[in-house]
């Protein structure tokens, strides 16, 4: 199995940590952005990253490429199949997460391209789904399970880039479970796996 993969494209990271989760052997092929080769485009005309040639079909959704892991092996039921109200939540984060919050997150990165608002004002709309996420790690360690799940490794790309922007403002704002969270998924054995160059 082939997966195209840009190391820093959240989408991308969390196929990876989907796939290494679920122990598929996979050859990792870096895509340049700029000059993306032709068997990529062969196999997915859009031309973004991830795209998993599974031998048996392509898969070119982050998303698609974490479920399809996951019904391989799922050792610590990420899939949350013992829970089908959190798995239910698990799908509306996660639809959030890929909509709003990715929206939110490009404004407040990018501010100096959305000069209609300071980058204070980007930052203070998206801080409303990190009080949600706080509220979610009340008493426990992740998200929606004593354990993590599709949910947790999906978000994660995102709130790390949103957390690399102001690094200084993150690491002093009111958010501390989300900050011990992201914190333990960054120390982890199977995200620095997934990051390693």
């Amino acid at each position: 199995m082939i997966l195209y993969s840009f190391r820093r494209c959240p989408w991308a990271m969390r196929a990876r940590l989907a796939l290494r989760y679920a122990g598929c052997t996979v050859q990792v092929v870096e895509v340049a952005m700029k000059n993306k080769p032709a068997a990529l485009l062969a196999l997915s005309p859009k031309g973004t990253v991830p795209v998993l040639d599974t031998g048996a079909g392509v898969l070119d959704e982050s998303l698609d490429i974490m479920r399809w892991a996951l019904e391989q092996h799922d050792p610590q039921d990420w899939r949350l199949l013992a829970d089908p109200a959190a798995a239910q939540h698990a799908q509306a984060l996660i639809a959030r997460n890929d909509s709003t919050f990715k929206a939110q997150v490009n404004l407040y990165k990018y501010a100096e391209r959305y000069p209609e608002h300071t980058r204070e004002h980007y930052r203070q709309q998206a801080e409303c789904w990190l009080a949600e996420l706080e509220q979610l790690l009340d008493g426990r360690p992740y998200l929606l399970a004593d354990h993590p799940s599709l949910a947790d490794a999906a978000l994660l790309p995102l709130v790390r880039q949103f957390a690399g922007v102001e690094p200084q403002w993150f690491a002093e704002a009111a958010y501390p479970r989300v900050r011990s969270w992201l914190a333990g998924w960054l120390a982890s054995q199977l995200f620095t796996s997934v990051m390693a160059r």
